[in-house]
């Protein structure tokens, strides 16, 4: 058990350190500089990896997108524009979070459409089930009526004293 905390441990630490390196690697004269080389860095996919960010892959693709993302933040461009940059030439599957447009309506719109839809669906059940459909007309209830008292006069006639 000790051993396994060991190597979890481990395995944790070399990751911290392998993110801090990336860091490293390129570094800045302005905090805001850094700060947006991470934000930046964080939110841009690795096309090779696509479930990793360019900060957290170690692959050459990802390591161009660091070095083209520190050159243009040294060249002073602004986020906006590094962002349009880099989906004008990779497309839009570099963003983490697709910008809002027609083809990614349905991304942004979609489960608001599912959850909603199923909020309709619970309320129309939850309706039918407090609403009975039993229909009674007078004449049931007259033979139900002449039921009971039926009932009642047979069983205050059989009553012990």
């Amino acid at each position: 058990m000790r051993s396994l905390f060991l190597i979890a441990m481990m395995l944790i630490c070399s990751a911290q350190l392998q993110a801090q390196s990336v860091y490293a690697e390129h570094e800045f004269d302005d905090p805001a500089q850094t700060a947006l080389f991470q934000e930046l860095a964080a939110e841009l996919r690795c096309l090779v990896c696509q479930n990793q960010n360019i900060a957290d892959s170690n692959a050459e693709l990802a390591q161009d997108l660091r070095r083209e993302l520190y050159t243009m933040i040294k060249r002073g461009d602004s986020k906006k524009g590094i962002v349009d940059f880099m989906v004008e030439r990779y497309g839009e599957f570099i963003l983490y979070r697709p910008l809002l447009s027609a083809k990614t309506m349905v991304l942004w719109l979609g489960p608001l459409i599912f959850f909603l839809g199923g909020l309709l669906i619970i309320f129309k059940i939850a309706r039918r089930r407090k609403q009975p459909d039993i229909k009674i007309d007078e004449a049931s209830l007259a033979s139900a009526r002449s039921l009971l008292d039926t009932t009642d006069s047979d069983t205050s006639t059989n009553k012990p004293n």
